[in-house]
């Protein structure tokens, strides 16, 4: 019994090898404009998200670019001896939340005052192995 156990735990274990992930908390966009630029790599393989983030205009790609940069070496450093190019690494998930809210005054005509929210969010890239073979 006890054997088993342990096999089923090398393969909980094989299963995480496969996949790394980076979170990025606090960023001081909006979620909706970090969404936009997230769905845009959702999916894709990593080489062609870099590429797209990179070639991207908004100002959140270039945040995401080194966010996928940062998931990319922890799964390097998870699987030492395995090779990108051979993984065929791609952006399993990405998720972006709303993060804090940074609350302001502005002053408005007649003694009024309109409330300004600065918004933030949180995102988490998960980059997934797509090969199962590993040496």
């Amino acid at each position: 019994m006890g054997s088993r156990k342990k096999q089923m735990a090398d393969a909980i274990k094989e299963g995480k090898k496969q996949v790394a992930f980076a979170k990025l908390n606090n960023c001081p966009t909006s979620p909706r404009k970090m969404r936009l630029v997230a769905d845009l790599v959702r999916g894709e393989r990593v080489e062609n998200a870099l590429n797209i983030l990179k070639f991207s205009k908004k100002e959140a790609s270039n945040r995401l670019e080194t966010l996928l940069l940062s998931a990319i070496a922890n799964w390097q450093s998870k699987n030492e001896d395995a090779n990108i190019e051979d993984a065929e690494l791609f952006v399993q998930e990405i998720r972006v939340d709303g993060g804090s809210m940074l609350k302001r005054l502005r002053p408005a005509p007649q003694g009024r005052a309109h409330r300004i929210r600065k918004r933030s969010n949180h995102v988490t890239i998960v980059v997934g192995a797509n090969n199962n073979t590993q040496s």
